[in-house]
């Protein structure tokens, strides 16, 4: 996919448009305006329906609806979101990225090399108020949390005390994408599940790229596959923060030597995630509460 210039004067590129190297490319957050500017009142209504072209062109087509929604419940619809422009069209260093509650959306056309979505994205979705019931009605990315769930119920005993962490969830913060050593990722290594088990885990990869466009689905499961595909992956559960109470865990991470994936279903959902092609080297962060 490519993005399309969007016929902007010069006072709108003096606003939204950045240098490549600009340290705001690659920001993420689960709330923020990467500029002030939104769509709605900054773009004139044909840059307005170009915009929602380029974001409708980087999604399964299926998916539109339901992330539309996701927008309007929370953050007032798209008009309410934010874009800034990076580099240069037509130069190879080019990237779009669209900001605001609950989504950090980027659309590059490959232009970072390395790397599934652009970069570190995130997105989130607090359907009927800030703390979900334990079903969370109505969220579009709960039924994800309901797959990876088939794969807890599908443990042994001796599995499940291994994948289950009892410390507290990881903190919310870009540290939340990195990868470390096997030796320090939290829960169990896919590459020890039953077949039956991992054919689990590839469903929940695939829930987890759903709403994507084919092209990006493309090249995250080659760079899964480079890093040796779902059998590379840990898969966590974590006790603390379970809704309700009810053993299904709201809160999970699948994460491998160049992919984390965490899911954070309280008090409403947030979902961090980062696939690169190499994998990532950071040092290990000592021992680990409740590993």
């Amino acid at each position: 996919m490519k993005t399309r210039s969007l016929g902007l004067n010069s006072d709108q590129k003096a606003k939204v448009c950045f240098g490549w190297e600009h340290q705001k490319r690659l920001m993420i957050s689960n709330n923020w305006q990467i500029v002030p500017q939104t769509i709605g009142e900054f773009y004139t209504p044909e840059q307005q329906a170009m915009i929602k072209e380029i974001f409708e062109a980087a999604h399964n087509s299926e998916w539109i609806p339901k992330r539309l929604q996701q927008l309007q419940d929370d953050g007032g619809g798209l008009p309410k979101y934010a874009i800034a422009l990076f580099g240069e069209p037509g130069t190879g260093k080019f990237e779009w990225v669209l900001t605001g509650r609950h989504l950090t959306l980027r659309v590059d056309g490959d232009s970072e090399p390395g790397v599934a979505f652009g970069g570190p994205i995130f997105y989130g979705h607090a359907a009927q108020g800030f703390n979900e019931k334990p079903d969370h009605p109505g969220n579009v990315y709960w039924y994800q949390a309901l797959r990876a769930n088939e794969v807890f119920q599908a443990l042994d005993g001796k599995q499940r005390s291994r994948a289950l962490i009892e410390g507290p969830v990881p903190q919310e913060s870009p540290s939340v994408l990195l990868s470390h050593a096997p030796e320090f990722r939290a829960g169990l290594p896919v590459e020890e599940m039953s077949r039956d088990q991992r054919e689990l885990v590839e469903k929940v990869l695939a829930d987890l790229m759903a709403p994507f466009n084919s092209r990006d689905v493309e090249e995250a499961r080659r760079y899964l596959k480079a890093n040796g595909g779902s059998r590379g992956l840990h898969m966590a559960f974590y006790k603390q923060e379970d809704l309700g109470s009810d053993g299904l865990w709201d809160v999970w991470k699948l994460e491998g030597p160049a992919m984390a994936w965490y899911f954070r279903g309280a008090p409403h959902v947030h979902v961090w995630a980062y696939l690169s092609e190499k994998p990532l080297t950071v040092p290990h962060p000592g021992p680990r509460s409740g590993a």
